[in-house]
């Protein structure tokens, strides 16, 4: 069997491409599931908004609620997974969500739902530590492709949307045990045909106490950390609000039922996850750096023209007005969401290429952090999206205020390049 030798070369560790297999493949299923479970309130929250009477700023906030708590917890997390490895750490994540999960199924109240969704939403911090036990197990010139096929765990979005509005027939309550139970069974499969990373591993061995806290948290001090956060507050962000958010904006705006809303935004759900390992294999080929400039641009053409509103135009022509009207038809609408959701997947990779690079001993804490505030924009923008459609009163709002996102980030990533290139020029 072929051995790799990974992060720790000078003190001589080895690994067999059948453990960094088995690593990889678990961690990406473990990952969607709680994925699956962490986008759950894009489906059964339509159900319990009618139920319970919410306006659209508290549906936003109901959905907007796990992806707070599934952030917030991310730093925490990735320290956690540096500092006893992911085999401890995934498991218990599921397992403690799998039951908060079960718990919804008996709230009757608004805020019943946002306690037990404050539970669910931990699901989100898989992320960060599958981060960390992932790339402990690949060489840096592996880290891209590997952190990206484990990325393709944003599938689990997809699922949601598209699976879960054909388990409604049994009642919203019944569709979150299912994915209790489900979660539940993964969370426990993973601690047994798991191991402990190389590191953890080494450790063990020798006895050897982890880094500090305060240690790992140094690195934030850098803005390059927080600039990386910025763009995976869109990338990352605005996708999973989008994928919270869409099923809702397409019943409002062209009318159709939840079952076609939940699959066109498996449309979009799905580009935005399954490629995520081809921006890991392109940002080691070509540079993390092109690929975004690539994400931000493309983005901001299918921003502007999803940012138009339905329009109706009159001309005062000479002998009579002449009246047009210009509006994006669901077809186009849908294309747009597509390519949108592409190149965030091809974004979101070379984000998280540039982390094991520049701070490879600190994988948990920066990769937390960036996961933390990418987190948080999946939580603040389903809020904004449902405040912009009470205050304005323009559904496209949404997607003008992610276009302005994208411009600053574009800016912001051009200028520091520039600051880097005159740097080493001197």
């Amino acid at each position: 069997m072929n051995n790799l030798k990974v992060n720790l070369e000078e003190k001589k560790i080895f690994i067999s491409n059948f453990d960094m297999n088995r690593a990889l493949i678990l961690s990406t299923i473990a990952f969607t599931v709680c994925f699956s479970v962490w986008t759950i309130f894009s489906i059964i929250g339509i159900r319990i908004k009618y139920e319970i009477g919410l306006t659209d700023t508290q549906f936003g906030l109901l959905v907007a609620t796990p992806i707070l708590s599934g952030s917030l917890c991310r730093l925490y997390l990735g320290i956690l997974t540096d500092q006893y490895g992911g085999k401890i750490i995934f498991p218990l994540l599921m397992i403690f969500s799998a039951i908060f999960t079960w718990i919804l199924t008996y709230t009757h109240s608004f805020y019943q739902c946002l306690f037990t969704s404050l539970g669910i939403g931990l699901t989100g911090g898989g992320f960060a530590v599958g981060v960390a036990y992932v790339s402990r197990w690949y060489s840096k010139d592996k880290q891209g492709t590997a952190l990206g096929i484990f990325g393709m765990g944003n599938f689990g979005a997809a699922i949601t949307n598209f699976g879960a509005p054909f388990l409604l027939h049994l009642g919203w309550q019944n569709v979150a045990k299912i994915y209790s139970i489900i979660l539940l069974f993964i969370g426990i499969l993973f601690y047994f045909l798991a191991k402990n990373d190389p590191i953890v591993e080494y450790r063990n061995k020798f006895n050897i106490k982890p880094d500090t806290i305060a240690n790992q948290l140094l690195p934030l001090k850098n803005l390059q950390v927080w600039r990386f956060s910025f763009y995976y507050f869109f990338v990352f962000g605005a996708f999973i609000a989008l994928s919270l958010w869409l099923p809702r904006y397409y019943i409002g705006v062209y009318g159709i039922d939840i079952k076609l809303a939940g699959m066109l935004t498996a449309m979009f759900s799905l580009p935005g996850s399954i490629f995520r390992a081809l921006g890991g294999i392109v940002s080691d080929k070509i540079g993390a750096r092109k690929v975004l400039y690539m994400t931000f641009y493309f983005s901001l053409f299918c921003l502007f023209l999803m940012s138009y509103p339905a329009t109706d135009y009159i001309i005062q022509g000479i002998y009579s007005d002449i009246t047009f009207n210009f509006s994006i038809t669901l077809g186009p609408f849908v294309i747009l969401t597509i390519i949108l959701g592409f190149f965030m997947s091809l974004g979101k990779a070379a984000v998280y290429k540039h982390i094991p690079v520049y701070y490879e001993n600190n994988v948990g804490s920066v990769g937390g952090i960036v996961g933390l505030i990418g987190g948080l924009g999946g939580f603040f923008c389903p809020i904004i999206f449902g405040f912009l459609n009470d205050f304005i009163g323009i559904w496209t709002s949404c997607f003008m205020f992610l276009f302005l996102i994208v411009l600053i980030s574009l800016i912001w990533m051009h200028l520091a390049i520039l600051d880097i290139e005159k740097k080493n020029k001197k």
